[in-house]
């Protein structure tokens, strides 16, 4: 593990202190779903919901869910 320090002189003191350690450790060891899409396809499917909607309905019509 590399133990330099990298804090940059203009974060104050209080940011370092207001943090709490291994606050998303235990969500990370779970693993994770996210999924990037490019730029172009993001003006299409905007959030999760429309990325959702449109996989499900791909997946009915070729019968696989």
């Amino acid at each position: 593990m590399n133990e330099e320090d990298t804090l940059k002189p203009e974060y104050p003191p209080s940011l370092i202190k207001s943090g709490e350690r291994g606050k998303y450790a235990a969500r990370y060891r779970e693993g994770t779903n996210i999924v990037r899409i490019d730029p172009d396809l993001h003006r299409i499917f905007p959030d999760s919901t429309a990325v959702n909607q449109a996989l499900r309905q791909y997946a009915q019509e070729r019968r696989i869910l």
